[in-house]
């Protein structure tokens, strides 16, 4: 007597609905990792110079912050909207301008992050020092 199995089992799975889940997440992270735009300051570190450049002889703008959170451009007391002022002129004589960043240890970051931020927005080179 010949019995037949009248079901047999499939090892097949449907993919499109795996497929569909893969698209999804591709557009998903296609389009949120366009709404990422890096918010990153131009800050340079002191390093070695470079040979080939000739020493400048002007003087560098040294901005100082204390521990208060007070600033200091080349020994004089200002405010952040001095500050601004002073970049913004700066901006204007010079063609590549540059200020140096010198906080004390105890400074509060968001001192040093402001000056970092005006010298961004009007596109200046910070150089950050070691703190004192």
């Amino acid at each position: 007597m010949g019995l037949k199995k009248r079901s047999k089992v499939s090892a097949e799975f449907s993919m499109s609905s795996l497929t569909d889940i893969i698209f999804l997440l591709l557009i998903f992270f296609m389009l949120t990792s366009s709404l990422v735009i890096p918010n990153a300051l131009n800050l340079k570190l002191p390093g070695k110079a470079n040979p080939n450049t000739p020493p400048s002889n002007e003087q560098p703008n040294i901005i100082d912050v204390s521990s208060s959170g007070k600033y200091k451009w080349n020994g004089s007391t200002v405010s952040l909207r001095d500050i601004e002022q002073r970049v913004k002129e700066l901006k204007k004589v010079k063609k590549k301008p540059t200020v140096v960043l010198s906080p004390s240890k105890e400074a509060p970051n968001q001192h040093v992050v402001a000056i970092m931020d005006v010298a961004y927005r009007w596109g200046i080179n910070a150089i950050l020092t070691d703190p004192k």
